[in-house]
């Protein structure tokens, strides 16, 4: 593969960002489908008991692997700098050293979720009428991690080198793997929960594998091989260093948002199903923000290894402004369409009538939640980690618990728990905002004092920074 071709610090800034982020938002969409179809699939066949279960999995699911997404996702700024200083031989080894980690933590999370898995849903107050499908769900789905994560890994090393187009074209074959499985095990075998959660690990393993097969085919920038997949101290240590705060944060909305679930439940099935398939359709249609800040750290990481500081300022400012636009047109969408949306899901008016109001009351608020999610991104492309850990820990979790343990003792009415998070996306925004600035999140010596989004350093670097 041409070098130039994966380069993010020449050439026009929002086409770059666009290129890259559309493969990336066409993957992620057939990577909601996996969530999404067993929703879908196990709502219309095994009704709304069964979609309670496999919606109020989803919490448990990011508190599992959440963390190690955040360890790797300091192993891709490292690959992506070093990339963008052109260090090849470094950016081989250091991704050597992020699958080897992988496979660990896919293991390790198998064992601790098969194991787990009965305490944390009672931790959560699941019903009882719903707790046999949570654990059936629950623990194949966990006996599947070592894919999910190996996923996750080769898919941030093929961002990190500015390819998103591969893991786009494997996945969306894993997802109609998924769709087809899902409807054989589900509506023909009538397997239920059990065959939703098998058909996902199944696709998930699938995505994995070409993922991996095509890392160590010698076509891409660099070559995985087996014989070199081994832990390195230094680079570990590094990972670490970049990686343990975003992983940190992760875990900790995960449980903030397991508290929040756990509310949920309290209001009974239909409020489990509806508010499950409203972060069902929030998950897809928040995917082109997703994707966007995706962008943002990969070309943010490039540019900072390749020293190019003026446009690490100017790719940030452009691309928070694309985020927010985009954040809030397709809240407005979301807002309109959300009884038909959540109508896919059930057909029944009260469980449709809980995500209808989870909708309402938080869709028109996304501009905030793009700005949040593009601020993190731009800090953590220039490895300034530890802000976004301390701003979402602060706000996301323990604000966050403590306002709905405030409201719902006050008022019991599930309007309350989703109110939650338009504020604390507010109050991260507002926290966000001064620390972009201020400037200190680039490169010491690259700002000096005003405004660092909005005023311009010269490069150290030649070149014309568009």
């Amino acid at each position: 593969m041409n070098h130039e071709k994966t380069l993010m610090t020449e050439g026009p800034i929002a086409p770059i960002l666009i290129r890259f982020a559309l493969p990336l938002f066409f993957g992620n969409l057939f990577q909601q489908l996996y969530n999404a179809v067993d929703s879908l699939v196990v709502g219309n066949y095994c009704g709304d008991a069964a979609l309670a279960a496999v919606s109020s999995s989803g919490s448990l699911c990011h508190l599992l692997i959440g963390f190690f997404q955040g360890v790797f996702m300091g192993a891709s700024v490292i690959i992506s700098r070093l990339y963008g200083a052109r260090e090849d031989e470094e950016a081989q080894k250091a991704a050597h050293v992020t699958v080897f980690f992988s496979l660990c933590a896919g293991v390790l999370l198998s064992v601790l979720g098969v194991l787990f898995t009965p305490t944390i849903l009672t931790w959560m107050g699941t019903p009882e009428n719903v707790m046999p499908n949570s654990v059936a769900y629950f623990r194949v789905w966990c006996s599947g991690m070592l894919g999910l994560v190996l996923y996750n890994t080769t898919n941030g090393i093929f961002q990190a080198f500015g390819d998103s187009r591969h893991p786009l074209y494997f996945l969306l074959i894993s997802a109609l793997t998924n769709v087809v499985l899902d409807l054989l095990f589900v509506a023909v075998f009538d397997w239920g929960v059990t065959g939703a959660a098998l058909a996902t690990i199944i696709g998930q393993a699938l995505s994995a594998l070409l993922g991996l097969a095509y890392l160590m085919s010698g076509r891409f920038v660099i070559q995985i091989r087996l014989n070199k997949i081994r832990p390195d101290g230094p680079l570990l240590k590094e990972i670490f260093h970049l990686g343990l705060p975003s992983g940190v944060q992760n875990s900790a909305i995960a449980i903030a948002n397991l508290v929040v679930q756990s509310n949920i439940n309290a209001f009974g099935d239909a409020a489990m199903a509806g508010s499950g398939s409203y972060f069902k359709i929030e998950g897809f249609a928040f995917l082109p923000i997703t994707c966007l800040t995706m962008a943002m750290t990969t070309f943010v990481g490039q540019n900072i290894g390749a020293k190019r500081i003026d446009r690490v300022k100017r790719g940030a400012k452009l691309g928070t402004g694309m985020i927010v636009v985009l954040s809030e047109l397709v809240g407005v969408v979301f807002f309109l369409a959300a009884p038909y949306l959540i109508g896919l899901f059930s057909s029944t008016p009260e469980v449709i009538a809980f995500g209808v109001r989870h909708a309402r009351v938080t869709s028109l608020f996304f501009c905030l939640l793009g700005f949040s999610h593009a601020s993190a991104a731009i800090l953590r492309g220039a490895g300034k980690t530890v802000t976004p850990m301390l701003v979402m820990m602060s706000v996301w979790c323990v604000f966050r618990i403590a306002y709905i343990t405030v409201v719902v003792a006050l008022f019991h009415d599930i309007t309350f728990v989703y109110t939650a998070y338009p504020v604390t996306w507010t109050i991260s925004s507002v926290l966000y905002l001064i620390t972009l600035l201020r400037g200190h999140w680039l490169p010491q010596g690259a700002s000096q004092g005003g405004a660092a989004i909005g005023g311009t350093v010269q490069s150290k670097t030649p070149g014309t920074g568009r």
